[in-house]
């Protein structure tokens, strides 16, 4: 069982920066591939970005150059570090875990946090 318990979300100005974290539970966490999902107001949930157990990482075009998501084992711990944001990234950002790679492409994860809302004012 993972358990997981995202923070940093907020309030933050068009251009600004902002880094969220997800803190993990479980001894197989260095194992699993790690994402963040985000969902805004009367849309889906998509994938953000994407992380295997190995440090390969997928960024979703929108946010590529702009969004980076890394992991520390050591800690337990999966970071979505966010620059030059825009109103239109304002939403719930999900953490995610699954021993599944494909999962978290698809969305079909296992397990969630519960969200953390990061608010982009223009």
């Amino acid at each position: 069982q993972v358990q997981l318990v995202e923070s940093g979300g907020g309030l933050v100005q068009a251009g600004g920066c902002l880094s969220v974290s997800c803190a993990a539970s479980g001894r197989t966490f260095s194992t699993y591939p790690m994402g963040w999902f985000r969902q805004a107001p009367g849309k889906e949930r998509e994938l953000v970005a994407a992380i295997d157990s190995g440090g390969i990482k997928y960024h979703r075009d929108s946010v590529k150059g702009r969004f980076t998501i890394s992991r520390d084992n050591a800690k337990n711990t999966v970071y979505l570090q966010m620059s030059s944001l825009k109103p239109e990234d304002t939403a719930v950002y999900y953490c995610a875990a699954d021993p599944r790679y494909g999962a978290l492409l698809s969305g079909s994860v296992d397990f969630w946090g519960k969200g953390t809302l990061v608010t982009v004012s223009s």
